[in-house]
């Protein structure tokens, strides 16, 4: 267990990885296809025309075998396998579920655009807040930057909720959110520079620990569980009382800060 959760281990899986994906390329030729949605609900699924076989090839053998390991729930947790994760007053009596990929680019302009006004309206006690993360972008695109990136932010909410949101927050920024096909959420050296920016995790030795030995990497992929049986397709998606809120297109999430007042106003008049 402890050798599988080491740096060492971790690196030498994505190596073994690596090397399969090379044979595999020249073996078959396989050329994959993924349909990333061009829509601002953000990347929806992986193309049909993608064989199950191609799929199951880009599975991360590191985060199959951390499927087995022992689950360790980051503080501030609550809920079936501590993956109900609320931030705000436990006051207010609305909350505003948002499913996010730490990959996906469309969150990273949600947040960038429309995410101070999330916060003060949490702030104002309009209304809490509940997390679902996802990872299907491994899936669609190759890779394990969300599922490693989304451990990092279970380490984060280990630490406390505000830093929790702020790395959240810092990993969606212009600075440091990387192109969707960029799989930079894979080095924990390049997680661990972003949550420097974080006064709560700057060379937070417990928090930096946590993210090299893969502490949550078992959290996280309960978390992507969850968001797999919610139903929803794609990110963000912002829900309240069962309800998709959306922008003036009434298909998509909103995406400026008039259309979200629109709809969360709506919402907590409902």
């Amino acid at each position: 267990m402890a050798k599988r959760n080491s740096q060492a281990a971790k690196s030498a899986a994505r190596e073994r990885l690596r090397q399969e994906r090379e044979r595999q390329a020249k073996r078959a030729k396989i050329k994959r296809q993924v349909i990333v949605a061009g829509s601002i609900v953000g990347v929806l699924a992986i193309a049909g025309g993608i064989s199950y076989a191609v799929v199951q090839g880009n599975k991360p053998g590191y985060w199959d075998a951390a499927k087995d390991d022992k689950l360790v729930k980051p503080a501030n947790t609550t809920g079936t396998n501590g993956t109900t994760v609320v931030t705000g007053e436990s006051s207010a009596k609305k909350t505003l579920v948002m499913y996010e990929d730490p990959r996906c680019p469309v969150c990273a302009q949600f947040e960038q655009t429309v995410g101070a006004t999330v916060d003060k309206g949490v702030e104002d006690g309009k209304y809490k807040i509940e997390y679902v993360g996802a990872t299907f972008l491994d899936n669609g695109l190759g890779g394990e930057g969300s599922k490693n990136a989304l451990s990092a932010l279970g380490a984060a909410l280990n630490v406390s909720p505000e830093a929790f949101l702020e790395y959240k927050t810092a990993m969606y920024s212009a600075k440091w959110h990387p192109e969707e096909s960029d799989d930079k959420f894979k080095d924990d050296s390049y997680l661990i520079k972003v949550a420097d920016t974080v006064p709560a995790l700057k060379g937070n030795a417990k928090f930096q620990n946590a993210v090299k030995n893969g502490t949550f990497d078992k959290w996280a992929l309960e978390m992507s569980a969850k968001f797999d049986d919610s139903g929803v397709s794609g990110t963000p998606t912002l829900k309240m009382d069962g309800k998709t809120l959306t922008g003036s297109d009434g298909k998509n999430a909103p995406m400026t800060v008039a259309d979200f007042n629109t709809a969360i106003e709506a919402a907590l008049k409902a």
